[in-house]
């Protein structure tokens, strides 16, 4: 691995190196910035790649309406708590158990349906981007 400066980028550069070299595939920042022919996200604020992130969602759970699947983004995009820990503890809490969402079930009925946000059984089935 080359030696970096450690800031940002140098961070995520290393990072990526080690991910890629795993077998992992990965796009670098530039890549999919706002703008660019391959631009994945709106702003450079937003960490989560919207598109990709919804997708993974309705092919992790192809049963649940589309609602729940947006209202899973929500929760797991928009901060809930007052604090960076315990925002951190919920988003950890959400990628193992799932976010619980209320939806509109197939017999008509409104209940909590589980929304998966990482299929740990098929690791192969997740897009690790």
């Amino acid at each position: 691995m080359k030696s970096r400066q450690l800031d940002e980028a140098g961070v995520e550069a290393a990072a990526l190196d080690i991910l890629e070299a795993l077998g992992y595939a990965s796009l670098r920042g530039g890549e999919i910035a706002p703008g660019e022919p391959g631009a994945e996200r709106g702003s450079f604020s937003e960490a989560v790649l919207g598109d990709r992130f919804r997708e993974s969602l309705r092919r992790l759970n192809p049963d649940l309406p589309a609602e729940a699947l947006e209202e899973a983004v929500r929760r797991d995009t928009l901060p809930q708590q007052p604090s960076l820990l315990a925002n951190n503890r919920a988003l950890h809490r959400m990628l193992v158990e799932g976010v619980a969402v209320e939806c509109r079930r197939p017999d008509g009925s409104i209940g909590t349906q589980l929304v998966q946000l990482v299929d740990f059984h098929h690791p192969d089935a997740n897009d690790w981007w």
